[in-house]
């Protein structure tokens, strides 16, 4: 891309060079507290969005995992779980700050042996193509700047057989919903991340960027071009978030 490129970072245009920088800024404002926030932010129903991901994922033992954009490893802990000491999970995000929250809370719950942690840019993934039998990412993917390059990126390591899981906001479903959801990201999302992180430019940012990502049957044609799949994706809480999937076969 040439120097004058520009990308959004919520409602502002920036520099394409400018915008992962700014990212990691956020994220490592609200990397201490950021487990409390999603709890606050959701009314803890997050957990029941992450488990649908999980349950989607098919996961066995013995597989290998890799979880973009891990935060502080609700997906990635789950999934060590699930593939035992046979298999191996790498935990992975593009910001230290919150690999490091991430890592701290893993050892915490005892989880070790088959949980690798590793910097990751999503859009340059460094394994080698076919090395997982499944590639998730959590709300992670409104954050990257070339959306088309990381689902390219996802694809090109899965091994044949192997699926991709999307969990992140989308686009309410219903003009009632996202009139009250409107009302609640740029009113209550602020005022939360203000109280609690000290913080509320980073959660005025989340609101916006959710706004820039693409709608569900978007993000379900953008993966298909990748090259994936059986596409398809799932609405929970009125499409407030949805989880697209689709395969490498």
């Amino acid at each position: 891309m040439s120097d004058d490129k520009t990308t959004h970072f919520g409602y502002q245009q920036v520099p394409v060079a400018e915008k992962a920088e700014r990212v990691r800024a956020v994220f490592d404002s609200v990397a201490k507290r950021y487990d409390l926030m999603n709890d606050l932010m959701s009314l803890g129903i997050h957990r029941l969005w992450k488990r649908h991901t999980i349950e989607l994922a098919g996961v066995r033992r013995g597989q290998r995992v890799l979880d973009l954009a891990s935060g502080t490893g609700d997906l990635a802990g789950r999934f060590a779980g699930i593939v035992g000491a046979e298999g191996d999970v790498v935990m992975s995000d593009i910001n230290a700050a919150m690999l490091s929250e991430g890592r701290e809370r893993m050892l915490d719950q005892g989880r070790v042996g088959n949980l690798l942690y590793v910097l990751v840019d999503a859009e340059r993934i460094p394994f080698a193509a076919d090395s997982f039998d499944c590639v998730t990412i959590g709300f992670g993917l409104r954050n990257v700047t070339d959306k088309d390059g990381a689902l390219e990126e996802m694809y090109r390591v899965l091994r044949p057989g192997g699926r991709a899981l999307i969990l992140e906001f989308s686009h309410p479903i219903s003009r009632s919903i996202s009139r009250v959801y409107d009302l609640y990201s740029f009113s209550v999302l602020p005022t939360l991340g203000r109280l609690v992180v000290k913080d509320p430019d980073s959660y005025r940012y989340l609101a916006e960027s959710i706004r820039m990502h693409p709608d569900q049957e978007t993000l379900r044609a953008m993966m298909e071009a990748a090259g994936f799949e059986r596409c398809e994706y799932f609405n929970h809480s009125g499409g407030i978030v949805a989880i697209h999937r689709g395969y490498k076969l």
